[in-house]
């Protein structure tokens, strides 16, 4: 692969425009190689002899200078000859000279060194402000650190008194912690109560050496002094108790209603410490992972002004190189340390700190390893989409066979059985779009596993999903297969019932995949899955994610779905299966629920609406709440007229619903896509754009319209078509709000994606446990 691919590979997709401009530099230097051989004299040729048609370049006939003779000096006087390079102004802005400007072509050389001062000056200044914040940030959690530390001590000693008078009677001293940004001791000698693992001599810290060795000796002269006076001391550990808070972010139900009725004080209980372990965990993981990124950051564009100016040197036959990368190497991209140092400090922190001493364990955490393409997982893709589509061939052919399209009991099973197998073609379709957007997210670069918050190695792939669909369509397939008899058996009367619980074994199946704790079937997904699900359903107290309100997202385009279970509980609970029967429609319980379940996903998004216009004071989220309230309105009187049929009914169904469109496609093109931008770069689209071809956009937002617009055949009266019967025509209503959704979900992320990059935003904020007083913090 060429350096110019790999090197946009191997970027962080949100500070893409942060590095050097490799292509950019490249067109000049092709610009210098074109005007040089425009305008390059003919190199002069000899003949080997009078006769002969072979000829040489005359450089073939220079004086060979021999094999062991070194040359003392370059043909040039001067190996900087060509370019002077200085650091000028008062923000230290690097600026190359170039020496031969008369020379032809000057012009585009003068250009090309002027492009990458501008580009290392971006790339320097970048680096400088990151390492600035990473240093803030990593004396930050020094003083979670000190407070962390203090915690553990009360926790396992509680007769411990914070202001030191009973230190002594318990024989305690202070505990020590090694900084994560000086390798400084946080307190006096090591405590007895926390028992650490030590490392072995080899992973060991030079400055961890020096003071274990100065604990001991400590130890020594305590032990024939016989017991110290320490009465009265007071310890900087057990101090900073009586500073600080525990940080409460109502993120569950029961951390939000403590936040209303407690304070943030320190309870001093295993639970706490437990808990604030786990925080301080995360927070050390995510700030390793900013260090790599920057570690990799610098890597990468050292070796890009490396590649750039070999590159030049060999187009422009110059020598410049060595001076530019020497000031490279001096500069404060190629001499700070900082990044490298920090992250010694923080493996040495975390391995002896959350990893009680085990090394292994603790880089495991630090740095997971990415999750590996499985050779298995495409052949079983291919084998079961394979599969599917022949059950697909094989439905049809069976269909003409028996000629089931004309037979009595095709009214019964559309009426009955359809709606059963339907579920799982929501189901699978869903899926097939979720996987052709990761696959395109994928290529358009779109960051998903960060926007979506997954951990690092446990994102699913699109070949994953694609396999999943591809399974649970096998199996919808194979069910519909063994349910096409349409007559019913002359001898008992009604069909026969192992076959009618098919569905129903599926749908078990199904549930018993989703909650399976075993470590199968892609375990961490689906307890992601559960997780944002448990919080879509608690939606009012929990802390509203992109994850929670984009799972919430596609659970509106799902309402089908849930009136097939619905259906299900009926179908199977109250109805007679065996003779494909039910009344569930001249029930008021199922009339009832037919209303809910429709509501209840547009309900629980605009509860997540108002938690955030409560906590983010967004007056935007007042106005989704509101648009998805008026979505309801529309669904309800859509549903009213579908189960009642009325000229009151019917016009109230057209109102709500061409207003809850209009609103909903407003939302989605301008807010949610970030087009129709009137003075953007691109017009009626947005500035930034991921896909080059720009009808792309304009094909979505047409399709976006075209397919909300869906709900028409319920309120004009279309009940069906030829051939197709009213359930199908609903189902088919369904997948177009589904197909919908999934065009959705590309760009909304694309949006989110492109926002990120705009800010520059790598990594998500973890919150610290602590919230130390303000008096403190400045004086410590």
């Amino acid at each position: 692969m060429k350096f110019g691919k790999e090197f946009v590979s191997q970027m962080v997709p949100e500070w893409q425009e942060a590095y050097m401009d490799y292509n950019s530099l490249k067109l000049v230097i092709k610009d210098i190689l074109r005007f040089r051989k425009k305008n390059a004299s003919s190199t002069p040729m000899a003949a080997t002899s009078a006769g002969s048609t072979l000829k040489r370049r005359v450089s073939l006939y220079r004086a060979f200078s021999g094999l062991t003779s070194r040359q003392r000096g370059s043909l040039r006087k001067k190996e900087d000859e060509d370019i002077l390079v200085g650091e000028e102004g008062e923000e230290g802005q690097w600026q190359t000279r170039f020496l031969m400007p008369s020379d032809e072509g000057g012009e585009f050389e003068v250009a090309f060194f002027r492009s990458l001062d501008d580009e290392f000056n971006k790339v320097n200044c970048f680096y400088k402000k990151k390492v600035g914040e990473v240093v803030e940030e990593a004396e930050e959690l020094s003083r979670q650190m000190d407070a962390l530390i203090a915690l553990r001590l009360k926790v396992d000693n509680p007769k411990v008194d914070i202001g030191g008078s009973d230190l002594a009677s318990n024989g305690i001293s202070s505990v020590s912690a090694v900084h994560p940004t000086s390798g400084r001791k946080t307190g006096g000698e090591d405590m007895d109560v926390i028992n650490e693992v030590e490392m072995s001599d080899e992973e060991e810290m030079e400055d961890d050496e020096e003071r274990g060795s100065k604990d001991l000796k400590t130890d020594d002269r305590k032990a024939n002094r016989g017991t110290v006076d320490i009465q009265g001391f007071k310890p900087p550990q057990l101090e900073v108790l009586d500073h600080i808070k525990i940080n409460v972010i109502p993120g569950t139900p029961v951390s939000t209603i403590k936040s209303i009725f407690q304070q943030n004080y320190v309870s001093f209980s295993k639970k706490e410490l437990r808990k604030v372990e786990e925080q301080m965990r995360q927070a050390f993981s995510e700030f390793y992972q900013k260090l790599r990124l920057l570690k990799s950051y610098c890597f990468l564009n050292q070796l890009a002004f490396s590649k750039i100016m070999k590159k030049y040197d060999k187009f422009s036959s110059r020598n410049a190189s060595k001076v530019y990368l020497n000031m490279v190497d001096n500069s404060y991209l190629g001499s700070s340390d900082e990044v490298t140092r920090l992250m010694e400090r923080v493996e040495t922190t975390f391995i002896k700190h959350f990893a009680n001493g085990n090394r292994r364990k603790g880089m495991k955490t630090l740095r997971p390893k990415a999750r590996r393409e499985k050779h298995r997982s495409t052949f079983f893709l291919g084998l079961l989409s394979g599969g599917s589509i022949a059950l697909v061939v094989a439905i049809i052919v069976l269909m003409h066979a028996r000629n089931i399209l004309e037979s009595d009991g095709r009214v019964l099973y559309m009426e009955n059985i359809f709606p059963l197998y339907s579920l799982f073609g929501f189901v699978v379709l869903h899926l097939i779009m979720f996987s052709a957007n990761i696959f395109f997210w994928r290529r358009y670069r779109v960051n998903y596993p960060f926007i979506f918050g997954f951990k690092q190695g446990s994102e699913i792939g699109y070949r994953q999903l694609f396999l999943l669909s591809s399974g649970i369509a096998i199996l919808a397939l194979a069910g519909v297969v063994s349910t096409l008899d349409m007559e019913l058996d002359p001898r008992t009367k009604s069909f026969v019932a192992l076959k009618e619980l098919v569905p129903l074994g599926l749908v078990i199946v199904l549930l018993l995949i989703i909650f399976c704790p075993f470590n199968v079937i892609y375990r961490s997904s689906r307890y992601f899955l559960l997780l944002c699900l448990s919080h879509c359903l608690l939606a009012p107290l929990y802390k509203v994610t992109l994850p929670d309100f984009f799972l919430a997202d596609q659970l509106t385009s799902q309402v089908q779905a849930f009136r097939s279970l619905e259906f299900y509980v009926c179908y199977y609970g109250w109805g007679d299966f065996k003779k494909r029967s039910h009344n569930c429609l001249d029930s008021h319980v199922f009339k009832s629920f037919y209303f809910v379940v429709a509501i209840i996903p547009y309900w629980i998004r605009s509860l997540q609406c108002v938690r955030r216009l409560i906590e983010e004071k967004d007056g935007m989220q007042g106005l989704n709440a509101l648009k998805y309230f008026s979505t309801i309105v529309a669904v309800a009187m859509r549903t009213s007229y579908d189960l009642k049929a009325g000229m009151t009914s019917k016009i109230l169904a057209i109102v709500s619903s061409v207003v809850a469109t209009a609103v909903g496609t407003y939302w989605d093109i301008v807010i949610d896509w970030g087009l129709l931008q009137r003075n953007s770069k691109n017009p009626w689209l947005r500035d930034k754009l991921l896909v080059s071809n720009q009808s792309v956009y304009f094909v979505a937002m047409v399709l976006n319209v075209v397919l909300r617009l869906a709900w028409m055949q319920s309120v004009l009266g279309i009940r069906g078509v030829p051939f197709v019967h009213r359930t199908a025509l609903t189902a088919i209503v369904a997948c177009l709000e589904i197909i919908r959704r999934g065009i959705w979900n590309f760009f909304r992320l694309e949006n989110e994606h492109l926002n990120n990059v705009g800010k520059y935003r790598a990594f998500k904020s973890v919150p610290l446990p602590f919230n130390y007083e303000r008096d403190y913090t400045r004086s410590s």
